[in-house]
């Protein structure tokens, strides 16, 4: 099966897994696969009941209830990915963008291809984009001990910033409030990341979509960029 199919046929399996699970499928789902990594991106995604909750102000369930519910999903979302393209994913990344209705799940495999990731590892604006990467870190904890971004196609670039926790945070972590800070940083980070005019100007895109979530244990994190490429 070659590389479309398979982004197909996951997009096609993802989609009812979420339907199973939330009550309602997206109205689009966007596989991308360059290895080490896979990229999914979910549009027009939110239930009924969801949508009820958030008329009344209450983001804050939606968005612990998703937590819970991805978790859930994790090893279903694993298994499909290593049977369509045997891949051992072995770290699962995803974040929601409630106003948009939109979400992203990133599936990390720690065996890189034979041939390396220079095809997706180099493209204009890289040390641009590093570079307000780490201003925005600084600004919500600290600069980060590492940072590196992959483009994964024209429309989807990841950024992994290793060594970003402060002391409170691994504290509050320590003492069960992972959860909780989980959604208080995507809140912050998010809205930073969003806001930021950067991006655009050194990518030569429009940034439809930025999406971010951490790997407390590893201490990592992962930002998806959707992008709309502009017209030349």
């Amino acid at each position: 099966m070659d590389i479309k199919a398979q982004q197909t046929k996951l997009a096609s399996n993802f989609g009812k897994l979420l339907r199973d699970k939330f009550g309602k499928g997206p109205e689009a789902l966007h596989v991308t696969i360059a290895q080490p990594y896979v990229l999914v991106y979910i549009n027009g995604f939110m239930s009924a009941m969801e949508q009820v909750l958030l008329d009344q102000g209450q983001d804050m369930t939606v968005k612990k209830a998703r937590e819970y519910l991805m978790k859930s999903l994790d090893p279903e979302f694993r298994g499909q990915i290593k049977a369509i393209t045997d891949m051992d994913i072995q770290h699962l990344y995803y974040d929601w963008n409630l106003s948009n209705q939109t979400g992203v799940l990133v599936g990390v495999c720690p065996e890189l291809p034979a041939g390396g990731t220079d095809t997706i590892a180099s493209y204009d604006g890289k040390e641009e984009v590093h570079k307000e990467i780490i201003k925005i870190s600084e600004r919500a904890e600290k600069v980060p001990d590492g940072v590196f971004s992959y483009l994964l196609s024209p429309r989807s670039l990841i950024v992994i910033r290793e060594g970003i926790l402060v002391p409170i945070e691994k504290q509050l972590i320590s003492l069960g409030f992972d959860e909780n800070l989980r959604i208080a940083k995507r809140q912050l980070e998010g809205d930073m990341l969003i806001n930021s005019t950067q991006f655009s100007k050194v990518l030569n895109a429009v940034v439809q979509d930025v999406f971010v979530d951490w790997d407390f244990v590893l201490d990592n994190s992962v930002i998806s960029f959707i992008l709309k490429p502009n017209e030349v």
